[in-house]
């Protein structure tokens, strides 16, 4: 069974937002929707004796050892995973096109990111979306994200919209908050390239420019 629970971090975060229930919200990512992580981690990974060989939708057998070219560990992915997070997460540059979208799609809705970021990690992360012209609330996700949209879900009476690059994150939100449009938006073209559309989501788009439309139309049918 799918574990769609909403961790008690999670909640403490979401109990502190303010908003408004007949405003609509957009629910975004931050990792390859509106940072670009995998961009950012190849660096990284150049810098610290390890290298990023692209060949399936996963970090566990893509990130390789410099010297030998062999697949790490799993307990190594991790700690690369979260040395990335606790050094970088202030220089990962944004995805083209998502501050400027951000903000003409703020005149119309709500905007909250909500990211798998390690929690000691979220005040860098909050920084970096500020700095990037992104001044919205973020909650530091733990787990699978249908718990938290759900919370939001039941709370809110206005049009919802979530976006993600990771299909289980789609379907966990399809099953706790199927009411919520879901779109299934990777960055990265590699990565895009290698998987199709999430079964559970409502659209598959990887540009923010087409997402905005997107969502402005399905706002104005809505009468927003």
């Amino acid at each position: 069974m799918e574990d769609d629970s909403l961790h008690d971090d999670v909640l403490s975060q979401l109990e502190a937002l303010q908003l408004t229930p007949d405003r609509p919200l957009i629910v975004s990512d931050a990792d390859e929707v509106i940072f670009a992580f995998v961009r950012g981690l190849e660096a990284y990974l150049l810098d610290n004796g390890h290298f990023m060989d692209l060949k399936s939708f996963a970090m566990r057998g893509n990130i390789r050892d410099s010297e030998s070219g062999e697949p790490v560990s799993a307990d190594a992915v991790k700690a690369l995973i979260n040395g990335y997070f606790a050094e970088r997460t202030e220089q990962i540059e944004p995805v083209d096109g998502a501050a400027e979208a951000l903000a003409a799609l703020s005149q119309r809705a709500q905007i909250l990111v909500l990211s798998n970021t390690p929690l000691d990690c979220r005040e860098a992360r909050r920084r970096a979306l500020v700095k990037h012209g992104m001044d919205y609330p973020l909650v530091a996700n733990i787990g699978r994200k249908g718990g938290a949209m759900a919370y939001l879900a039941a709370r809110q009476t206005a049009p919802m919209f979530f976006l993600d690059d990771i299909p289980h994150n789609i379907s966990s939100v399809a099953r706790a908050a199927g009411s919520v449009t879901r779109l299934h938006f990777i960055a990265d073209h590699r990565l895009r390239d290698m998987l199709g559309a999430a079964e559970d989501a409502d659209a598959r788009i990887d540009d923010w420019p087409d997402a905005r439309e997107f969502i402005e139309g399905r706002l104005a049918a809505a009468g927003f």
